[in-house]
């Protein structure tokens, strides 16, 4: 048995939806749906009743469940003994995941204003939104980290999951001062000037926002690919390479190196976006409560009434829309 075959079956039973969950575990419908019979023919019995509409578990699929929300649990837990994590289990110590773009742009700062006064340790998971969705609701980690915007919840709300805002971000497109001087680019695109896009790969988040996005807008009328990849800071420094024009968040610029990038096209080319901070609710361990009140203490006034960071990237005027 592999353990992503675990993780496809918490995915189905946590949207209760093939396509859906197919594309949250990045992979193919076929692949997703072989994986899960390999699953079912190595359990001996049906997990899935693929005779009902929206997609249900089995009774004995609802048992094992659990099962299966235990084992990915244990495996976390034993791996952290095995590597000799100082603490890891005590009072002071939780399991943590987010995403590889707020681990890299946001967690160093986090973790110095959470440890001000406190003995934390954590272990730090980072994955794409759906595995670290998964880890929670599997109990496999105790806290998540993550984006998200109201047109595309990132974690659809239900019993027993609670979330605190702790910041907000905005999805812009970026690209290098030199590229946009040398040719001018303006959404959305010329015939003979076709916008050079920097994408994400189809099934991660982000994706899904800047789909969003692009319709909202009204489309795209001459654009073309020039890469697709599952990481902002790729599509960043590629961007800052000056190989065409990325979705990124503004923490995620803000991180990398000053004046290389500036935001193009305007508000209605733009998401806002929350950062949420989520646990569930029956979630016992010490070090997370004290966290939890710590973050609700010191999160961050909401966007409306927050005012730019003077170190934001700064707009192209030519190209940016005023209310």
């Amino acid at each position: 048995m592999e353990i992503r075959w675990l993780q496809d079956f918490l995915a189905v039973a946590e949207t209760g939806n093939f396509t859906r969950a197919a594309a949250m575990r990045n992979t193919s419908q076929a692949a997703f749906s072989r994986r899960i019979q390999q699953l079912e023919g190595w359990i001996g019995v049906p997990l899935i009743d693929r005779s009902v509409f929206p997609t249900a578990l089995t009774p004995k699929g609802e048992q094992f469940r659990v099962t299966a929300s235990n084992i990915l649990s244990q495996m976390l837990e034993m791996r952290s003994e095995l590597k000799g994590f100082p603490d890891a289990g005590g009072a002071q110590h939780f399991r943590l995941a987010m995403p590889y773009v707020l681990a890299t742009a946001r967690f160093p700062a986090w973790w110095t204003q959470w440890t001000r006064q406190n003995d934390f340790t954590a272990t730090l998971v980072v994955g794409n939104a759906h595995e670290i969705a998964v880890g929670l609701t599997s109990g496999a980690i105790d806290m998540m980290i993550g984006f998200s915007a109201a047109q595309q919840p990132f974690y659809p709300e239900r019993d027993g999951v609670e979330s605190i805002e702790m910041e907000t971000d905005f999805l812009r497109p970026f690209i290098s001062p030199a590229l946009l001087e040398r040719e001018g680019y303006r959404f959305p695109g010329e015939a003979h000037r076709p916008l050079p896009l920097l994408m994400y790969s189809s099934g991660v988040y982000f994706a899904r926002l800047v789909d969003l996005i692009i319709e909202n807008a009204g489309g795209i009328t001459h654009r073309r690919h020039v890469i697709e990849n599952d990481m902002s800071d790729v599509l960043r420094d590629m961007a800052i390479e000056g190989h065409g024009i990325a979705w990124l968040p503004e923490s995620t610029v803000a991180a990398g190196p000053r004046g290389t990038l500036v935001a193009i096209g305007g508000a209605q080319w733009s998401m806002p976006m929350s950062i949420l901070a989520m646990r569930e609710r029956a979630n016992t361990n010490p070090a997370v409560s004290r966290l939890w009140q710590l973050i609700r203490r010191t999160r961050q006034t909401p966007p409306a009434r927050r005012r730019p960071s003077p170190h934001s990237p700064r707009l192209d005027p030519a190209n940016e829309t005023h209310p």
